[in-house]
């Protein structure tokens, strides 16, 4: 009896949302992406909603910090290695000026070439995607309602939101709802690799400019683990609260982490180096 019921429903439900033609575009043809323009999120009182790409801004924001911490940490890192071998303040130029332009465009590369793998699947996806609203629109409204049914609304409730939500831009639904995929903020790779390049080569530039300070060689190497330790707390502070981690920890892991890796580079130097 339940199930005689419930097929009822379901028969009702199904005839109340008529499904287009995929001979006319099926849901492609239905957009009305204009429909709604203008209208954001309500949102209490201090509460920020994600309507204008908050989360795509946090990403870069967070990535430009952690490119320059790495910028910092690399030359730094060389530097210091370089100066446990030779004290000679042209070597340490050089040193410097090598992990600079390597680093850099080493990360600017790697950005590019990640990002344009990622955004090539993104747009493989939408085009897939696309071509099955088109010729597919019965499964795609079932398949959209199932994915609001999964996350606790009713079965008449989630066709009902599929319906609307296809009709207005069933793209745009299915992208976010189902794949993820904000279709409006497709990753740049051009801009991911700019980004790379200027934030590691402005953290990196620190200890280089402070490793040209004409003092002597004890002091200047005093001053390069300095100015990284200060630079570390800084990245680090930053860091912590875009991701809202204790600050804290952030900042002593952060700071000993490159002080580490500096103390590293300095005994691999002594090791190697120029005695005599």
């Amino acid at each position: 009896m339940d199930d005689h019921k419930e097929n009822a429903v379901d028969k009702d439900v199904t005839e109340s949302f008529p499904i287009p033609d995929k001979d006319y575009g099926g849901w492609i043809s239905q957009q009305q992406p204009n429909k709604m323009s203008g209208k954001t999120a309500l949102s209490h009182p201090g509460e920020l909603h994600d309507t204008r790409g908050t989360s795509s801004k946090l990403n870069w924001l967070r990535a430009g910090v952690l490119g320059a911490n790495d910028g910092i940490v690399s030359v730094a890192g060389t530097i210091i290695g370089v100066a446990g071998a030779d004290s000679n303040p042209r070597s340490l130029l050089v040193a410097g000026l090598a992990a600079l332009a390597a680093g850099s465009f080493s990360m600017a590369g790697g950005e590019y070439v990640s990002v344009s793998a990622q955004r090539d699947t993104e747009r493989a996806l939408l085009d897939k995607e696309r071509w099955e609203l088109e010729n597919l629109p019965g499964e795609e409204l079932d398949e959209l309602a199932h994915i609001y049914e999964a996350k606790g609304i009713s079965a008449n409730t989630s066709r009902r939101a599929a319906f609307e939500a296809m009709q207005y831009d069933a793209l745009r639904a299915h992208a976010t709802d189902e794949l993820g995929i904000n279709p409006d903020e497709l990753t740049s790779p051009w801009q991911a690799a700019y980004s790379s390049f200027l934030s590691f080569v402005s953290g990196g530039i620190i200890p280089m400019l402070f490793s040209l300070i004409p003092v002597s060689f004890p002091l200047r190497v005093f001053l390069i683990v300095l100015s990284v330790a200060i630079a570390l707390l800084i990245t680090g502070s930053i860091s912590a609260r875009i991701g809202g981690a204790a600050l804290g920890k952030a900042i002593l892991r952060n700071v000993l982490m490159g002080l580490s890796t500096m103390l590293f580079a300095w005994l691999i130097g002594m090791a190697f180096g120029i005695h005599g």
